[in-house]
């Protein structure tokens, strides 16, 4: 336990692209498999995301604003109008995006090792309704976590202070002692201004050595994280 906050710290791990392979990996093995060119599903996505008051892509159908049906369709329409793309017609993303999806299992031993030694270890997502099975296909959520926050779920999304505030309330700590392991920036921004401390993930080795340096030194606690040598 920390002696400055008398609190056990709260470890909150994203899925996609730090359970998993980078999203970039992802997408290209989805267009790939698609056949399309992964700038022009970019410029459909950007177009149809705009529709909905932001520039995250992903925010129409992990908060939901729409389902992903109907969103697929907008974005299908798009790559038919604009770029004359007519073979493809999506109508879900959850079979094709999770398809081979590879499970990070180097973190997930970290992440075992730091709840073995006492932290709270939890999942913290901006995930998709129709994405909910898959994913928990790849993990054992029982077993490696305390709780799980799904946007779709909650009513809040990263970076939003209110997602931040809920998943500290629902560990039972202060923000001082939670941490985000995520791979997105601005997720990871959204963190500390919340009060937390985050690690933005690159790399499983060096994501476990930071947390760890936080865990010790900022937290002032001792629970070794380590990523098992291949």
């Amino acid at each position: 336990m920390s002696p400055r906050t008398g609190h056990r710290p709260a470890i909150w791990t994203d899925f996609g692209g730090v359970l998993t392979p980078p999203i970039s990996h992802t997408m290209g093995t989805f267009c790939a498999a698609q056949g399309l060119d992964p700038q022009v599903l970019q410029q459909a996505l950007v177009k149809v995301t705009a529709r909905y008051g932001t520039t995250d892509i992903m925010e129409p159908i992990d908060t939901p604003l729409v389902s992903e049906e109907e969103w697929l369709g907008q974005v299908s329409d798009v790559l038919a109008a604009d770029h004359k793309v007519t073979g493809v017609r999506l109508t879900t993303l959850a079979d094709a995006w999770f398809d081979g999806r590879e499970t990070n299992h180097a973190w997930v031993a970290a992440l075992r090792g730091a709840r073995e030694r006492g932290a709270f270890v939890g999942m913290l997502s901006n995930m998709v309704p129709t994405w909910d099975a898959h994913w928990r296909r790849m993990v054992d959520p029982a077993e490696l976590f305390e709780d799980i926050l799904l946007s779709f779920e909650v009513g809040h999304r990263k970076p939003s202070p209110g997602m931040f505030a809920l998943a500290a309330e629902r560990a039972g700590v202060p923000a001082s002692s939670c941490v985000l392991v995520d791979d997105l920036a601005h997720n990871c921004e959204g963190a500390e201004a919340a009060g937390w401390r985050a690690v933005h993930f690159t790399d499983t080795t060096a994501a476990a050595e930071q947390l760890d340096a936080l865990l010790s030194a900022d937290l002032h606690v001792t629970v070794p994280v380590t990523v098992p040598r291949s």
